[in-house]
């Protein structure tokens, strides 16, 4: 749908701890804060209808200033592909997941919700097919997947996830299971889906450990 040269270079960005957007896939979201709706209402006026999602960084109350909060330098553009307006106002959006960028800088200006000056080119990859994870062991992996969400009280369609493709598989679980912010920001840089993937089996593993280093009894 998107080339390169469709990709503007100001975005508005969302500022969410712990959502997570991944290309090609997609994200639902409410919205009811004033400066979010006329975010939405401004970018639906724009042919590429695109919204950074971003994650906001820890700042130490020192260096922070009133009213401030600094970004993450990479987030994830998505493009509203789904809209409704409940009765009372709020808007129900989905966003599908178009490219990873990196904030070159703030953009001043007049609007209610912020903007920025993004980089695409560290990853032009996002642009393309679905990718593959050629040491992906579907058995291994949702046996682990089984443990935690026991551990966690997470309940799923099985069915489904046994069935989703890799790539699916391993953004969706990215996105939904409850890991830190952190820990979500480390899974939208991993570079690949296998790294990504691996990124994903440790927080497993740590969780099962209780956060400790211990080893898994099997």
């Amino acid at each position: 749908m998107f080339s390169a040269s469709d990709l503007p270079d100001v975005i508005p960005v969302f500022p969410l701890p712990g959502a997570l957007m991944l290309p090609r896939a997609r994200l639902p979201l409410h919205i009811f804060e004033p400066r979010y709706l006329a975010m939405i209402e401004d970018c639906l006026k724009t042919p590429h209808r695109l919204i950074g999602m971003i994650q906001p960084r820890e700042t130490p109350a020192s260096e922070k200033r009133e009213g401030e909060t600094r970004l993450q330098a990479i987030g994830c553009a998505g493009r509203i592909t789904g809209f409704s307006e409940t009765e009372d106002g709020r808007y129900m959006i989905t966003l599908s997941g178009i490219s990873r960028f990196r904030v070159k800088e703030e953009v001043q200006g007049f609007t209610p919700y912020r903007r920025c000056l993004v980089d695409w080119t560290p990853f032009t990859r996002d642009l393309g097919p679905t990718e593959e994870d050629p040491g992906f062991r579907r058995g291994e992996f949702m046996a682990l997947l089984g443990r935690y969400f026991v551990k966690m009280n997470l309940s799923t369609d099985w069915d489904s996830l046994k069935e989703a493709e890799i790539e699916l598989l391993i953004n969706s679980l990215s996105m939904l299971c409850p890991f830190s912010p952190e820990d979500k920001q480390a899974l939208l840089e991993a570079p690949t889906l296998d790294t990504r993937r691996e990124t994903i089996v440790t927080l497993i593993e740590f969780a099962l450990r209780g956060g400790s280093d211990e080893e898994i009894l099997q």
